[in-house]
């Protein structure tokens, strides 16, 4: 998936982060059931792809605390 792809694209930004811009996470769905994460401070730089188990395994190792 190349960068073009990622044009159009919703994205979300973590409920955790705060109003100030500060280090946050931003994650979408992609056409191809990828998860995309980019950089809130950076929407045009790279952006990571995740498949969806991949994703929900990051997921459950934040909320674990680890």
């Amino acid at each position: 998936m190349d960068r073009a792809d990622l044009t159009g694209l919703i994205w979300r930004k973590s409920t955790r982060s705060g109003g100030d811009g500060g280090d946050c996470v931003e994650a979408a769905k992609t056409p191809l059931r990828m998860i995309a994460v980019r950089d809130s401070k950076n929407p045009t730089g790279p952006a990571l792809l995740f498949t969806p188990a991949e994703w929900r395994t990051f997921l459950q190792t934040v909320k674990s605390g680890m």
